[in-house]
């Protein structure tokens, strides 16, 4: 397949771009054929000269292919350009390292470690200021099982794959050699080419907790104990706790997942155990092959001499090496305790018997034991080395791997805490109280001893169900330690009697004790996700730390977490509303929790899409407001943005550098957000004003407009992606509201129309001051960063294509309508930008990234019109199966070529 004369970022992309297009048109003539490999070609011609001319003959052109094509050739062309698609990204991603390495050296990135302490520097901040504040620090990137993930674990192998191939030529000339390295790119080629892109069947949630734990063993134990050392390492501070906390949601999160329940929590902690435990494994036996020091050659020091000697390692080969003996000993230990953590027995049993371990703690105290004794008699050279690396990881990842987090729906607990204050006789109809009267019904039960669960009565299964979740918490708790679970959090936060039911709840099952609060072991935190859930974000935490069972817990915590959703306040209110909210919000929680003598945590529930929160993390963690970040803070990383952040270990930890150089900038030497807020603070609020009512006047009161958004993009089909194991919609409803934001924004996405990331905005700025919004986009890094991401999303926009997705609808007149009210929106979106930014062309002022999307847009533009063409047949009663699986591998690919769509 070969590629067209767009510019690319730089030569050698180019040229990895040809290379991997060139295998895959061989591998396409060879599997499926030269008349295959003929029509996706002219396809392909045809899709850019529609896209760049937008003329009648190109048009007709081009329909007269697509209405041509056999549903076998359209299976194979879109299967053909989703691969391509797949390819492209690695050389992309390639690219982008390079980048990241060529920047650093010249220091020009403030988003990695060099670059932001020499930004701290300028600041009059010393590094003694950045260890202080990381020693108290928690920067929690947190896996999330929302489906905007279209792509099969298989098939991101596959990619890693081909990456793997090509970065081992970077580092070795013999692989580099063409029949080496083209020899292997061809069979990986080969092999991706005859694997399904498509799910045939849905995920349940052991399939999700199976893809997050790839991700943790394959990535994340690599790359996490490395960034503590290296840190650890520039800070001078060898004792240095990690900072970095590996969270997850997969098998917690409930909310609106019926298939969660306390059997998924046992999972979601044992898979991860052994995953863990392996690697320790592992790592123990590979030290004792290496630790052949003899005790009459070296020094050792009693506490190792003490641990040797405890051993059940009776070999006489290893009778004078302690360091093996005691390893022996660690090993026999951690293989005891697999069992206990996992239900399985260790995958190579110790040869011996030995007391299981009570905790990670005790693991690395023993680990700790040989390291003292080689550095005291060796000096530095074992200070750094296979050891200290696993001892960082036990520090990083303990037993658990990752943090779960809890999550339900404030409606559940209200109906659980009310059948059973029903059923002991406390109060007949709980939801009838008042808001006051719930907080003191609920304050009175948090002080008394009693537990109003009873096993001799009946309750109904939401009770049980929620209640077992509950008590294998407690379980994991008991079993993995306090940094198991730690938050409990729920949606729907409305009031502060919604957190109150959560510590009721903890306490039935013996986490919450009424005459010590402060123990609690995990904290209650609210969800405000809409926008009138944000504007009433101060008052609801206010009165909630007005009770002191919450108000305990925070204080012993020494922080209250709340969190604050991106994707519903999106699809609510617009981008610009949502930005402005969230903003606003954040500032105002943060004097809730200063008034109490507390810290704020926030957790950032973002997704991959700017219509979700996506884009640069530390752009958008070094434009929150000031105050609001002080060495804490937590983001979602869902879908598909997982694998591109996390895929492989470069890019991950670039990724964790820049969540913490954009933690210790906004922390220690924030950008001017408070003087800026007070100078055009009342600006943004009437822009985001003015973008609600446009955004709500067409998508929540322009008739017609459900239907319009069902026919004019696939959102009917991304239903039918297996790509996660909860529904796309709340309710059976086919309103806007149920809808889940992820299908919401993936099917604009899809469209090509992008709108939860833009629309809105033209409308706002019309009138305005320009010189005002020039200076906020120029001084102003909350209003800067809001400008950026639009221009990203917009020029990954097509509105040519999106006009043939109206299209598909069958009321054309209204069609009309709405697409004229879109496409008048964007131009007046797009004009405002450039008269604010001062460019000729969306992205002039980000010259890479115009040119990456321009390099992929002419091998995204023909899914999308072959998509156009197969949900038409569908949609006109054509039941081949073919049919919906071209539409689905269609939706994987334009999905792979925008990348952040979900």
């Amino acid at each position: 397949m070969p590629v067209s004369a767009e510019p690319a970022a730089d030569d050698r992309l180019r040229e990895e771009v040809r290379l991997l297009g060139g295998l895959l048109g061989e591998v396409i003539r060879d599997e499926g054929g030269q008349d295959l490999y003929d029509r996706i070609e002219a396809v392909r011609v045809a899709s850019v000269g529609y896209h760049r001319h937008s003329g009648a003959r190109g048009s007709a052109e081009l329909e007269r292919l697509l209405s041509d094509l056999s549903l076998d050739d359209a299976v194979g062309l879109a299967h053909g350009f989703a691969v391509f698609s797949l390819l492209a990204n690695v050389a992309e991603d390639r690219a982008g390292k390079r980048r990241a390495r060529s920047q650093t050296a010249e220091g020009a990135r403030p988003d990695t470690p060099e670059g932001s302490l020499a930004r701290l520097a300028q600041a009059g901040r010393s590094v003694e200021d950045a260890r202080t504040l990381l020693s108290e620090a928690l920067i929690s990137p947190v896996l999330t099982a929302h489906p905007s993930e279209v792509r099969r674990k298989s098939v991101i192998d596959r990619i890693a794959a081909v990456s793997d191939l090509l970065d081992a030529c970077d580092r070795d000339d013999l692989a580099c050699a063409p029949e080496v390295m083209v020899n292997g790119l061809r069979r990986q080629t080969v092999i991706l080419w005859a694997t399904r892109l498509v799910r045939t069947t849905g995920l349940v949630v052991q399939d999700e907790i199976d893809t997050v734990v790839s991700f943790l063993e394959r990535v994340f134990l690599k790359v996490a104990p490395e960034q503590l050392i290296d840190w650890r390492r520039r800070l001078n501070a060898p004792d240095l706790k990690p900072f970095i906390r590996i969270g997850a949601w997969v098998g917690g999160d409930r909310d609106g997942n019926p298939n969660v329940d306390a059997a998924a929590l046992r999972a979601a902690f044992a898979t991860p155990a052994k995953a863990v435990l392996r690697h320790y494994l592992e790592a123990v036996n590979t030290l004792g092959a290496e630790l052949s020091l003899s005790g009459s050659l070296a020094a050792v020091s009693p506490a190792l001499q003490a641990l040797a000697a405890s051993s059940g390692d009776g070999s006489p080969h290893r009778a004078d090496e302690p360091y093996r003996r005691a390893l022996s000993q660690i090993y026999a230990r951690l293989s005891a305790t697999h069992p206990l953590l996992t239900g399985e027995t260790a995958p190579r049993p110790a040869p011996f018997a030995a007391p299981p371990y009570d905790g990670p703690d005790a693991f690395r105290d023993d680990l700790a034991v040989l390291q003292d004794s080689l550095v005291a008699s060796h000096g530095a050279v074992f200070a750094d080395d296979g050891l200290s690396r696993l001892i960082a990881t036990v520090d990083v990842f303990g037993f658990h791997m990752a943090t779960l987090d809890l999550r339900q729906n404030s409606d559940v607990h209200a109906r659980v805490v009310g059948h059973l204050l029903r059923v002991a006789g406390v109060c007949p109809d709980y939801a009838a109280l008042d808001e006051e009267a719930r907080i003191a019904l609920l304050s009175a039960e948090l002080a008394a001893p009693r537990l109003l669960f009873s096993p001799y009565e009946d309750y109904d299964p939401e009770v049980l169900k929620e209640r077992a979740i509950l008590q294998a918490a407690a379980e994991a708790l008991r079993t993995f330690g306090p940094q198991a679970i730690r938050t409990h959090i729920v949606s729907k936060t409305d009031a502060a009697s919604d957190l109150l039911e959560v510590y009721l709840l903890l306490k039935e099952v013996g986490l919450y004790r009424h005459d010590d609060p402060a123990t609690c072991p995990i904290q209650a935190a609210p969800l405000f996700e809409t926008i009138d859930d944000l504007r009433a974000a101060k008052p609801t935490l206010s009165r909630l730390l007005q009770e002191p069972s919450a108000l305990a817990v925070a204080r012993a915590r020494g922080v209250q977490e709340v969190m604050i959703g991106y994707s519903d306040s999106n699809k609510d209110g617009s981008y610009l509303t949502s930005t402005w909210e969230l903003h606003e919000a954040s500032r105002a929680l943060l004097s809730v929790t200063e008034a109490v003598g507390v810290r704020l945590q926030l957790f950032h529930g973002r997704g991959g899409a700017v219509g979700r929160g996506g884009g640069s993390s530390f752009a958008g963690v070094i434009s929150q407001p000031t105050g609001t970040v002080a060495g804490r803070i937590r983001i979602t990383e869902q879908g598909e943005v997982i694998a591109n952040k996390y895929g492989e270990p470069d890019v991950a930890r670039r990724n964790l550098d820049a969540l913490t150089a954009g933690t210790l900038i906004a922390s220690l030497a924030p950008p001017p957000d408070e003087a800026m807020t007070a100078k055009h603070g009342a600006t943004a609020s009437a822009l985001s004003v003015a973008s609600m009512a446009a955004y709500r006047a067409l998508v929540y009161e322009t008739p017609g407009f459900v239907d319009y958004f069902r026919a004019a993009t696939p959102i009917n089909e991304i239903a039918e992606l297996k790509i996660g194991s909860r529904p796309t919609s709340r309710t059976a409803s086919s309103a806007i509201e149920d809808l889940r934001a992820i299908p919401w924004v993936l099917s604009w996405s899809q469209s090509r129309v992008m709108l939860p990331g833009w629309f809105g905005f033209g409308s706002a700025v019309r009138g305005r001051d320009m010189e005002e919004l020039r200076a906020m986009a120029a001084d102003w890094p909350f209003f800067r960063t809001l400008l950026q991401n639009m221009e990203m999303i917009m020029a990954k926009s097509d509105m040519t294509i999106a006009r043939r997705y109206a299209g598909l609808v069958p009321d054309q007149a209204l069609a009309a309508s709405i697409f004229g009210a879109l496409r008048a929106e964007w131009d007046r979106t797009r004009d405002a930008v450039l008269a604010i930014t001062g460019q000729s062309d969306l992205l002039g002022g980000q010259p890479e990234l115009d040119r990456l999307i321009r390099l992929r847009m002419p091998y995204v533009e023909p899914l999308n019109h072959v998509q156009i063409e197969l949900i038409r047949r569908r949609r006109s009663g054509d039941d081949d199966p073919r049919v919906r699986e071209g539409i689905l591998l269609t939706i994987n690919g334009v999905a792979a070529g925008l990348r952040n769509s979900g």
